[in-house]
């Protein structure tokens, strides 16, 4: 078992990391996909894939939190 403050370390990088990848490939299946559909679609969609990264987020989060073994 990790100490909680390398957790939080590797935490940080690895929820970096997602932030980037998951914004990018939203957006590139955005521009994509939608570049010629109507703008209540795409409020749709980048509404819904702006919410969608927060349960990655928060398995990230929750992982880095966790109590040390006594």
């Amino acid at each position: 078992m990790l100490p909680a403050r390398t957790r939080k370390l590797i935490g940080t990088f690895i929820f970096l990391a997602f932030l980037i990848v998951y914004s990018l490939i939203a957006m590139a299946v955005g521009a994509r996909y939608l570049a010629t559909v109507h703008g209540v679609w795409q409020f749709l969609f980048y509404a819904v894939a702006g919410l969608a990264w927060l349960p990655g987020a928060m398995a990230i989060i929750s992982w880095m939190a966790k109590a040390d073994r006594q």
